[in-house]
C-alpha cells in the first residue's frame, strides 16, 4: 500500500510540475526576426493551453473611459484636459497584433498612440513650452466638412550632461506570474540597460516584493555598479503579490535617502496584478501619499501579457506624480531608458493642463480624439491644487481636434492656453496661442507630413477601439494614407506602424468570417 502511495505522490508531482512549466511560458507571435530571435531568448513559447472564453489572454485587466463626444460650441466653448506623455496603449496593442490577436476596445487609448511617434516640433526658446498649432480638412470625414485641428506641445530640452542627480528606487514584482513569458528576466534586462546610463552623483536602491517585500540594495553609488548590478541579477519569481507593501518600503527607502536638488524617484516594474493587501491604485496611492507630496515621483513600467493588470499601472502612474510606458520588447527598454533617458527622469513641468478656448462665431462644434481620462472640468484649469500631468525634458504632447466651422464664416478659431508649475521654484506660468482660419490648410495633403502621420494614427486608434465616429473608416485608407507620407518622413517607426495596420486589417477580416 505505501508503495502505491509513492508511486501515485511522484506521479502526482511530475504532472504538478509538467503543468507548472507549461503554465509558465505563453505564445509571443508575428514581428520581425529580431523580435522573433529576442522573444525566443526571453522564453516565449507557446503553451498550447488556451484562455477561457476566448480571450486572448488571461486575466488582464482595461478600463473603459467612453468616447468624447462632439460639442455645440453653443452650449460650452472650452475643452480643458491635463497634459499626457503615457504612451503604453501602443505598445500593449503591438504586443497584441504581433501575437495574432485584436486589442480589446479598452486597452485603445487614442492619445497614447498618437503621443508614440514624433512631429519634429521645435523646442522654446525660454519658456516650458513651445506651442505649435496647424489644421486641415480630415481624410477620414468625407461628406461632413470636418477640419482636423493639431496642438502640438513642445517641452524644453535639458541636455543629458545638464540633467540632476538621480535618487532611482528601482520597486519590483518577482511575484510567481514574473516567471510567465521571463518577464523577470526581461526587466532585468531593461534595468541593466538603464544602470549603464547612469553617471557619477546617481544612485540605485532595490526594493522587491512577493508574498512580503524587502530591501535587496540599500541605496548605492553608481561608482558600485557592479554590486548594483548583481543585485539586479540575483532577483528570482518568488510568492504572491504584495504590491502595496513593496510601493510602501520603496517609498520609505526613497524618502529616507531623498536629496534636494536632485531627482527623487520610484520606478515600479509589475505586471500590475496585485493580490495580496490594498489591490487598487486609490488604495495604494491612499497608503503612500504623503510621499508623493513631499516630490517622490513615481514612474510605472509594465511587463508581460496574460495576468496584466493595464488599470492599476497607469492609475498609478496618474496620481503618482509621474508616467506610464508598457515594455514588450528590449527595443522598446532601449527607447525608454537609453534614448529618452533624462526626458524619462527629469521633470521641467507639474500638474500641465491644456484650455482650448472655441470661438462659437466660427467653430460651430468640435471633438477632442482621446484623453477621456484626463479631462477636467473647466474651472479647475485655473485651480493650481487641480492635479494635471507631469512633463520631462524634451516631452511632446499633442491633442487632436475634429471641428466644423460654421459656414462661410472666417476668423479667430481657438486661444490655446497651457498652465503649469515649475518643480524646482513652484512658481505657476500660463501661455497661450492663437489660431485663425486663414492658417487653415485648403487640402490635407497640404499640410506637413507630421500632421498627416499625427491625423491617421489617430484614426488607426479610433478604428482599433471601435470609436461610433470611425464606425465608417477603413484600415484599408489609413495604410493608404501611410504609404503617402512615408516618403516624406524620416521616422524609424514608420514601417512597424505600416506592418501593425496590416496586422489589425487581417484580423478584422478574419474575425468578420
Amino acid at each position: 500500500m505505501k508503495a502505491k502511495f509513492r508511486i501515485f505522490y511522484g506521479l502526482s508531482i511530475a504532472l504538478m510540475l509538467c503543468g507548472l512549466i507549461l503554465f509558465t511560458y505563453t505564445g509571443c507571435g508575428g514581428g520581425s526576426d529580431e523580435e522573433a530571435e529576442e522573444a525566443s531568448a526571453f522564453g516565449f513559447t507557446p503553451s498550447g493551453l488556451n484562455p477561457p472564453n476566448g480571450a486572448a489572454y488571461d486575466d488582464v485587466f482595461f478600463k473603459e473611459y467612453g468616447t468624447n463626444p462632439f460639442i455645440d460650441t453653443e452650449d460650452d466653448h472650452l475643452s480643458t484636459f491635463g497634459m499626457d506623455v503615457d504612451t503604453a496603449s501602443y505598445a500593449v496593442t503591438r504586443r497584441y497584433l504581433r501575437d495574432g490577436h485584436l486589442p480589446p476596445t479598452e486597452a485603445v487609448r487614442v492619445e497614447e498612440f498618437v503621443n508614440a511617434f514624433d512631429y519634429n516640433y521645435a523646442p522654446p526658446a525660454q519658456d516650458a513650452f513651445a506651442v505649435h498649432i496647424e489644421g486641415a480638412p480630415s481624410r477620414f470625414g468625407e461628406g461632413k466638412r470636418l477640419q482636423i485641428l493639431r496642438i502640438g506641445i513642445q517641452g524644453r530640452v535639458i541636455p543629458d550632461e545638464n540633467r540632476k542627480d538621480a535618487m532611482l528606487t528601482f520597486v519590483i514584482d518577482v511575484s510567481g506570474s514574473m516567471a510567465m513569458e521571463s518577464r523577470l528576466e526581461l526587466v532585468k534586462r531593461a534595468l541593466t540597460l538603464l544602470v549603464e546610463q547612469l553617471r557619477p552623483g546617481d544612485a540605485v536602491g532595490i526594493v522587491v516584493y512577493g508574498s512580503r517585500a524587502r530591501t535587496v540594495l540599500p541605496h548605492t553609488g553608481i561608482e558600485g555598479r557592479e554590486e548594483i548590478l548583481a543585485a539586479i541579477q540575483s532577483l528570482t519569481p518568488e510568492g504572491v503579490t504584495n504590491a502595496e507593501e513593496g510601493l510602501q518600503l520603496g517609498y520609505k527607502l526613497a524618502l529616507r535617502n531623498a536629496r534636494v536638488g536632485s531627482i527623487n524617484r520610484v520606478i515600479l516594474c509589475s505586471d500590475g496584478v496585485a493580490n495580496v493587501g490594498e489591490t487598487g491604485p486609490d488604495a495604494i496611492l491612499k497608503t503612500i501619499r504623503s510621499h508623493v507630496e513631499e516630490g517622490i515621483t513615481l514612474t510605472t513600467v509594465g511587463f508581460g501579457m496574460g495576468n496584466y493588470n493595464d488599470v492599476l499601472m497607469e492609475q498609478l502612474a496618474n496620481k503618482g506624480n509621474g508616467s506610464y510606458a508598457y515594455v514588450d520588447t528590449l527595443n522598446e527598454a532601449k527607447r525608454i531608458f537609453v534614448e529618452n533617458l533624462t526626458g524619462t527622469l527629469q521633470l521641467i513641468a507639474k500638474d500641465a493642463k491644456v484650455q482650448v478656448d472655441f470661438n462659437p462665431e466660427v467653430v460651430s462644434r468640435f471633438r477632442l480624439l482621446g484623453y477621456e481620462n484626463r479631462r477636467l472640468d473647466h474651472e479647475d484649469f485655473r485651480d493650481d491644487d487641480a492635479d494635471g500631468g507631469e512633463i520631462g525634458s524634451s516631452h511632446s504632447v499633442t491633442a487632436l481636434y475634429e471641428i466644423k466651422l460654421h459656414e462661410g464664416a472666417t476668423g479667430q478659431l481657438a486661444t490655446v492656453f497651457i498652465r503649469h508649475e515649475d518643480p524646482d521654484t513652484r512658481h505657476v506660468s500660463e501661455i497661450n496661442e492663437k489660431m485663425f482660419s486663414t492658417e487653415l490648410k485648403k487640402a490635407f495633403e497640404d499640410a506637413s507630413p507630421e500632421f498627416q502621420l499625427a491625423a491617421t494614427v489617430a484614426e488607426f486608434a479610433e478604428i482599433l477601439r471601435e470609436s461610433y465616429w470611425a464606425q465608417d473608416g477603413s484600415l484599408e485608407a489609413v495604410q493608404q494614407s501611410i504609404k503617402g507620407i512615408a516618403p516624406q518622413i524620416a521616422n524609424a517607426r514608420m514601417d512597424e506602424l505600416s506592418h501593425l495596420i496590416s496586422q489589425a486589417s487581417r484580423f478584422k477580416a478574419r474575425d468578420s468570417q
